[in-house]
């Protein structure tokens, strides 16, 4: 790495800076001890008493004060090279310091007026901070300047890659707790610079706050020596400089030089991959600093230590109310901050001081980076009806529909050269999406052999074997502005169940804050699924990450199972088009009937459901208007296709029994209008469903779910869902459907148990399905292939002559 040295004997700070620093520094740090403890009296104009003190006292002290030391030294360097810096904030627990540094530099009132400049301003910011009727502890959405939750540990450094690719100009300043550095996401994330490209992304400059403790333990690399911290760090490959100290003056200085170097190093990586067009992966430089943790706080409480060590981490002072000793060092801590010296007799930050915050969308709570919502512009789409499988009748033709998908993306990501990526763990030529490969590249920044195929320092699909890393970048991507999609073994999306969950509670949030402007949506395929994964077993069939997903807010999830590739198509469209939605899809990947054209499958996904009138004997064998004997339901690839071919079987052994065959692809349409927007209201379920008629559900998860969404129709005692039970192995893929009940001879029984009249006609026929079920077991078990006449089964076409005839 070529950097620039600063001399040693250069002074950064003149004394007048360094003074005014160190107040701002001490301004963040009152305002955070006063949203912690203070719900009046917020300038100590009187003597403190319990009246001023918050009955419950909610936040974290011993983060925050390294929080606001960055703070205050970005806004220098921003001021000083005009930058445009995003601050992510990874310690959970740091939200009183951003609170309080947007407050100072006036984003905070800008966006919500009722928090003004001056001493009713000051109370109310406190009085808000972990109240009922307020805001959360952490870097919430409510947070200017926030992308990052911070609550839960380990995605800081995801996110601010996710952030920093296609943003050239951006400047990610990540803070690392040296808690959250023991989480295993965080420890993958450090690979992130070996896909930062210097040439037409942003930068990340990962600062590891090294203050000694988590909540009530040491933390690992706090106590490492500096040789075996350095060897660690640099082996991440980066060039780690440090900044370690308690003497304020003495770090200020050294932390303002280590900025100007950093900052340094950064320009000249940038400028030879820019304008020398040097591609090697380069050395990004990274600042540890080590400071006490609940620095400035009070040292010694009730006779045992407190700054520095695990005692500073929540609320030092906790016993306000029954000890007396506890309200008077309270005063004395808050009073240490000199605020007379920091606040006018207005309460207003002294004109001096704030002229240290950077001005207009330079400040860190107002880089539109931090609302991308203000960015996103909306995707330049193909028509995707041009990509459409041609289906002269269903299932007269057979198609991946991962791998037509995967075209649509190819020209979706050659139109949307700097707005969409593609992230997946090492899946995406197995997911069947490698036609992107036409359209650009895997990036790599490493070195390349003669061997590899389709890497690139430009491209664009963002492939490493870390779930936790694909869906940190996704999100930083997303909330920064930009689109994107992650593919992933439906199996294994479990990793970041709780990664996606808090996502959704950020778009949850975020809906109901006007200043926030709707992101792209979170756009998740799940395929390589459970049905087809008899090669891998057990380990890989799991279909349990859609229940987690419906249990979120209904205004922010959507699910989707498309059943063909044209349909498949059409999600896609719909999803890449939406705003502030976390969509799921569902899909298979491996060949299989196509039963939709283009026109009926657009607007068989617009519906959500409906029926299939082709597939039962709705206008064929029955009279207009008869309800239905049976109500046959898919909602998944492989579950349409079990149905069908049921279907096919009842429509040949009882040429008059009236079935009704209805698709779901939108999951949401179960539930009632008042639960969910996409939800069918009472009448039309009813209609659709009947309310009397016997409904064989074959389903793609776990069959529970879909009592849960329906069990408030009138329907519902009817309903009979079949799906995947826990019952896997390494077995053919037809198999797998028997072994679960959800098989063609299973589903035609469950008609025959189901609708009265056959429960005497139907005795032969039951028995010679129970038949063929035991032939399949015994031809599995000799040949391990699956049947010929369902390796080879064909959907007749509707056509009651072609049927076979029941004997």
């Amino acid at each position: 790495m070529t950097s620039i040295a600063i001399p040693l004997s250069t002074s950064i700070l003149n004394p007048t800076e360094l003074q005014h620093l160190d107040a701002y520094w001490r301004a963040a740090n009152y305002l955070s001890v006063g949203q912690i403890y203070l719900m009046a009296n917020p300038l100590l104009r009187e003597p403190l008493t319990l009246a001023h003190v918050k009955p419950r006292l909610l936040g974290h002290w011993g983060t925050t004060p390294g929080l606001n030391f960055i703070y205050v030294h970005l806004n220098r360097l921003i001021r000083e090279h005009d930058l445009s810096v995003l601050y992510v904030a990874g310690p959970g627990h740091g939200g009183p310091g951003l609170v309080a540094n947007t407050y100072l530099e006036g984003s905070y009132s800008e966006l919500y007026p009722g928090i003004g400049r001056g001493e009713e301003g000051l109370r109310n910011l406190f009085r808000q901070f972990s109240f009922p009727g307020g805001i959360p502890s952490h870097a919430a959405p409510e947070t200017p300047g926030s992308i990052h939750e911070g609550g839960e540990l380990g995605y800081s450094l995801s996110h601010a890659y996710g952030a920093a690719f296609d943003h050239p100009d951006l400047l990610v300043a990540c803070v690392i707790g040296d808690g959250e550095a023991e989480t295993g996401p965080l420890a993958g994330s450090w690979h992130g610079n070996k896909f930062l490209n210097p040439k037409t992304d942003g930068a990340v400059l990962p600062i590891l706050h090294l203050n000694g403790y988590k909540i009530a333990n040491p933390t690992v690399l706090a106590r490492l020596g500096h040789e075996e911290l350095d060897a660690l760090l640099r082996g991440y490959g980066h060039a780690p400089y440090y900044v370690e100290g308690d003497d304020p003056a003495t770090m200020h200085e050294l932390m303002a030089r280590t900025l100007e170097q950093v900052h340094a190093d950064i320009t000249a990586i940038q400028q030879r991959a820019r304008e020398e067009d040097v591609q090697e992966r380069p050395i990004w430089p990274m600042i540890v600093l080590r400071s006490p943790k609940g620095w400035t706080g009070p040292k010694v409480v009730d006779g045992k230590p407190v700054e520095g060590t695990w005692r500073a981490h929540q609320v030092p002072l906790a016993g306000l109310s029954t000890t007396p000793e506890h309200l008077r060092q309270l005063e004395d801590w808050l009073q240490s901050y000199r605020p007379e010296e920091l606040f006018d007799k207005a309460g207003v930050l002294r004109p001096e001081l704030a002229a240290l915050a950077p001005s207009d969308e330079r400040r860190m709570g107002m880089n539109p980076v931090a609302n991308g919502g203000l960015l996103r512009q909306d995707l330049n789409l193909p028509a995707f009806r041009e990509y459409a499988v041609a289906v002269l009748q269903p299932g007269s033709v057979d198609g991946e529909a991962t791998r037509v998908m995967g075209a649509f993306l190819r020209d979706v990501m050659k139109q949307n050269t700097t707005t969409f990526r593609l992230f997946g763990p090492d899946e995406t030529a197995s997911n069947r999406l490698d036609g992107v490969y036409a359209a650009s590249g895997k990036t790599w920044m490493e070195p390349l052999l003669p061997t590899d195929e389709h890497l690139s320092p430009e491209g664009r699909v963002m492939e490493v074997l870390s779930e936790h890393l694909c869906e940190g970048w996704l999100e930083g991507y997303t909330l920064s502005g930009r689109h994107g999609l992650f593919s992933c073994y439906e199996a294994f999306i479990h990793i970041v169940d709780s990664m996606v969950g808090q996502h959704a509670k950020w778009l949850d949030t975020s809906r109901d804050i006007p200043w926030r402007r709707p992101v792209a949506s979170l756009n998740i395929l799940l395929t390589s699924h459970v049905w087809r994964q008899d090669h891998n077993g057990f380990s890989h069939q799991d279909p349990g990450f859609i229940d987690l997903m419906m249990n979120k807010n209904p205004g922010v999830v959507r699910v989707y199972l498309p059943p063909d590739a044209n349909t498949l198509l059409s999600v896609t469209d719909h999803c890449l088009r939406s705003c502030h939605y976390v969509n799921v899809i569902v899909a298979g990947k491996q060949p299989a009937p196509q039963w939709l054209g283009m026109d009926e499958a657009a607007k068989h996904c617009a519906a959500g459901l409906g029926i299939w009138p082709w597939a039962g004997t709705e206008g064929v064998s029955t009279g207009a208007g008869e309800q239905p004997d049976v109500v046959m339901t898919c909602a998944g690839d492989v579950p349409t296709l079990e149905t069908l071919a049921a279907v096919s079987l009842l429509r040949g052994f009882f040429p008059d029994l009236r079935i009704r065959v209805v698709n779901v692809v939108d999951l949401m349409t179960l539930q009632p209008e008042r639960e969910h927007p996409h939800g069918l209201s009472d009448a039309a379920f009813d209609q659709l469903f009947t309310t009397d008629t016997p409904i064989i559900f074959a389903y793609h998860g776990y069959p529970w779910l879909i009592h849960r969404l329906t069990y408030r129709r009138a329907g519902h005692p009817n309903l009979h869902v079949r799906g995947f039970k826990e019952q896997g192995t390494t077995t053919t893929p037809f198999d797998m459907t028997v072994l679960n009940d959800l098989d063609r001879f299973h589903l035609a029984i469950e008609v025959i148990d189901r609708v009265p009249r056959l429960n005497d006609v139907g005795a032969e026929v039951r028995q010679q399905l129970l038949a063929k079920l035991d032939e399949h077991r015994a031809y599995v078990q000799e040949t391990g292939d699956d049947l010929p006449e369902v390796r080879n089964w064909r959907w007749p076409g509707g056509e009651m002559t072609e049927l076979p005839e029941h004997k």
